[in-house]
């Protein structure tokens, strides 16, 4: 039997960067849950190819490529699921990108600008672009990918550091200005997690066994640990929070 507090049957979900490691095991996830989901990510084969993989396991999945550093290609991706789907009930903004390695002293300008308006402006132009519509209904959930390199220093990437602390600060008053509409806006910090963002890391079995010691799990996280809290996230089992920033790090940073 299916637990009613978790139930997404008959939701809409985009999920940004949804081709790959964490955003597609939340539209997995989500699918399983009863959602429709969009797939969604910068190459248009492969978002049809995942979309495909998931119609092929009786889920209905659409596929719409989108650059989230592009405000028009943001508009198309809101309103070719409206279109199709009539509403966005859940937004996931998990696309972002981290083009260089260093300190904050030797990032460029344009890397910089790369980051921030990839992470940061992306996701303020779509979450303005879809919250109008969840309000005109008086319900919707969004969840932000914040980073535990958002609250915590960082000499290898702390300019990505900086933009997934303010996507935090974002889900803060997003939650602030859109919970009397009935909207609920929070963000989920991930520690490391097995990605192709991390596999450098993780393929690396020294740095992996050293990671893992310092964790009091003692594993290196797994996208479906994310993928769950993005589903208690969306549905009507966290219906009472919003504006919070959840880490999800193995107590990392408990330690």
């Amino acid at each position: 039997m299916t637990n009613p507090l978790f139930d997404m049957t008959g939701k809409v979900a985009l999920i940004t960067g949804s081709t790959k490691g964490i955003g597609r095991s939340i539209a997995e996830e989500m699918a399983r849950s009863g959602a429709k989901v969009v797939i969604s990510s910068r190459k248009a084969d492969v978002c049809e190819k995942v979309a495909g993989e998931l119609r092929e396991q009786g889920f209905e999945a659409l596929a719409i490529p989108c650059h989230v550093g592009r405000k028009d290609d943001l508009r198309n991706l809101v309103d070719k699921t409206i279109e199709a789907w009539g509403q966005i009930d859940v937004l996931v903004c998990n696309a972002a990108t981290n083009p260089v390695y260093g300190p904050t002293s030797e990032m460029t300008d344009e890397a910089w600008d790369k980051i921030m308006d990839t992470n940061v402006k992306g996701t303020f132009w779509l979450t303005n672009m879809v919250l109008p519509q969840m309000a005109e209904r008086g319900d919707g959930a969004v969840v932000l990918l914040s980073s535990i390199a958002g609250i915590r220093g960082n000499t290898t990437i702390g300019t990505y550091g900086v933009s997934k602390a303010a996507e935090a600060a974002l889900a803060r008053n997003l939650a602030v200005e859109w919970g009397p509409r009935g909207i609920r806006v929070n963000a989920i910090a991930p520690g490391l997690v097995r990605t192709d963002f991390a596999k450098a890391l993780t393929d690396d079995p020294v740095r992996a066994k050293r990671a893992e010691e310092k964790t009091p799990l003692r594993r290196i996280g797994e996208p479906v640990d994310i993928a769950g809290l993005a589903v208690f996230l969306s549905t009507r089992a966290s219906a009472y929070i919003t504006g919070q920033v959840i880490v999800a790090d193995g107590g990392e940073t408990a330690g």
